[in-house]
């Protein structure tokens, strides 16, 4: 057993108490990721030095105040790649990016150093966030660790993979259109969609700026709260970022689901659900309903048309965003150009993968003079109208839930060759990232042997709702602790 696969909560027990220490616990945290990424490919850079230095500044503010020192002091985290760290080589999986070390850190990074966790890392992801597998990172494959022949789902699969195989206790990704979520039912983890403006997006590198979101991956509800307790809040370095309290996340974990409205929608159980996803789906509701809840059928109508919307909205949101990416400070350079266009040409072509282009094509398409009113204005039309549904819906129960995605995790090369297939994949998840709602991914069961996550969406800002429903889901199912086989290290 590792020391990693306890919840944060009895860590911090154990290093307040001085039954462990944060460098023994950081080791082990290493020494993991050294036996067991080179299989798994969930980090991008491991940063040793700058770990064990963190946990040692841990231990010594534990033995000086082991009562005040906050709850996460001393646990090992590690960001996904597109969130900036100060002195890290930051690529978002992407080539153009080669090189770049941010002077600075985000805002998210900033507040949890500042309660004295640990740092391990980089995690790997889809180029640029663009992803639903984790297939599109410049630089290697992570593999799902419950079938090494799996994805893990994308975009924030490196951050998923890191908490199933108990590398690190807890990760943040971001999620543009479900990028959290998919990865974390894929995985079978935790993985929280925060609603948009809940926590800053300072120093996250962007997508699509009106939908992108950074949260949190963990093993159990209770840390993704711990977490997302420490990371959300104003910030005025982020003028989308919300003034809302921020301390009710866990005050109400525990309070069950004994009365709670909860809506099942029906265009979600159309969308050609895999029978295994649907048993467990099946399976959820008659537990939530077990523990006192009252289920009923909601419609979203526009639901048809959000994936359409949103492969309208975040390519176009692409375009802008990496206008610039220039390849002139870092990323593969332009040896041999003979004029600025040419070398940006060079740069680009060589700098971003095949997908990024394609967004960056759709999306420039979208925006250009004589398709914009067709394409982007009707597409922000719709965004309305989802929205529109989800407040409907809202009206009625206190929270949505559903499966986090249709499909188990797939094969790797499965749907690489076909994008509309792979888009689809988002189908469930994507309409909360245009209605800018709270969101999350719990573990619900298997299909398979494979992980499937059940989807709680809450309203704006109702993440405690979500939580709450979460938590009674992983209480009843408890399967949060079951080690996937690729996260077993060698004897």
């Amino acid at each position: 057993m590792t020391l990693l696969e306890e919840p944060i909560r009895e860590l911090g027990r154990r290093l307040r108490e001085r039954e462990i220490s944060a460098v023994e616990l950081t080791e082990e945290a290493l020494a993991r990721a050294k036996e067991l990424d080179p299989t798994l490919g969930a980090f991008l850079r491991v940063t040793p030095e700058l770990a064990l230095e963190a946990a040692a500044a841990a231990d010594r503010r534990l033995q000086e105040d082991p009562a005040g020192a906050p709850i996460l002091c001393g646990i090992p985290v590690a960001y996904k790649d597109v969130v900036c760290t100060e002195g890290v080589e930051t690529t978002a999986g992407s080539q153009i990016l080669r090189g770049f070390v941010p002077p600075y850190s985000a805002t998210v990074v900033d507040r949890l150093s500042a309660l004295g966790v640990v740092p391990l890392g980089k995690l790997n992801c889809d180029e640029f966030a663009m992803g639903s597998s984790n297939e599109n990172s410049a630089y290697q494959l992570t593999r799902n660790p419950w079938d090494p022949e799996r994805v893990a789902g994308g975009s924030s699969g490196g951050s998923a993979v890191a908490v199933a195989a108990r590398l690190a206790c807890v990760t943040l990704g971001s999620d543009t259109g479900g990028s959290i979520r998919l990865p974390a039912s894929f995985s079978g983890v935790v993985g929280v969609k925060p609603t948009y403006g809940r926590v800053s997006r300072y120093g996250l590198i962007a997508f699509a700026s009106s939908l992108d979101q950074i949260g949190p991956l963990a093993k159990t509800v209770e840390d993704a709260a711990l977490v997302l307790t420490a990371i959300a809040g104003q910030d005025p370095r982020d003028s989308t970022s919300v003034v809302a309290p921020v301390d009710g996340f866990l005050g109400e974990l525990r309070a069950g689901v004994k009365g709670l409205r909860l809506g099942i929608p029906k265009e979600y159980l159309e969308v050609g659900l895999d029978p295994g996803v649907r048993a467990v789906f099946e399976q959820s509701i008659r537990m939530l309903e077990g523990l006192g809840a009252v289920t009923q059928e909601v419609s979203l109508p526009t639901t048809e048309y959000a994936l359409s919307a949103y492969y309208v909205i975040a390519p176009a949101e692409v375009s802008s965003n990496l206008a610039r990416m220039d390849g002139v400070r870092f990323g593969p350079g332009f040896a041999g150009a003979t004029t600025l266009k040419e070398a940006y040409e060079q740069a680009r072509h060589e700098g971003f993968g095949e997908e990024v282009r394609r967004r960056v094509t759709l999306g420039t398409y979208a925006l250009s003079s004589g398709y914009y009113d067709a394409y982007y204005l009707r597409a922000q039309k719709v965004r309305t109208l989802v929205a529109q549904d989800f407040d409907l819906a809202f009206a009625q129960v206190d929270a949505i839930i559903s499966p986090t995605a249709p499909t188990a995790a797939f094969r790797l090369g499965e749907r690489t060759a076909d994008p509309l297939a792979m888009y689809a994949t988002d189908v469930l998840t994507l309409p909360a990232n245009l209605a800018g709602i709270s969101g999350i991914s719990v573990p619900a069961g298997f299909a398979a042997g494979l992980p499937v996550g059940l989807q709680v969406l809450g309203p704006y800002l109702g993440e405690s709702t979500c939580f709450r429903v979460a938590q009674s889901l992983e209480t009843e199912a408890r399967i949060w602790d079951r080690l996937p086989p690729l996260a077993v290290a060698p004897a």
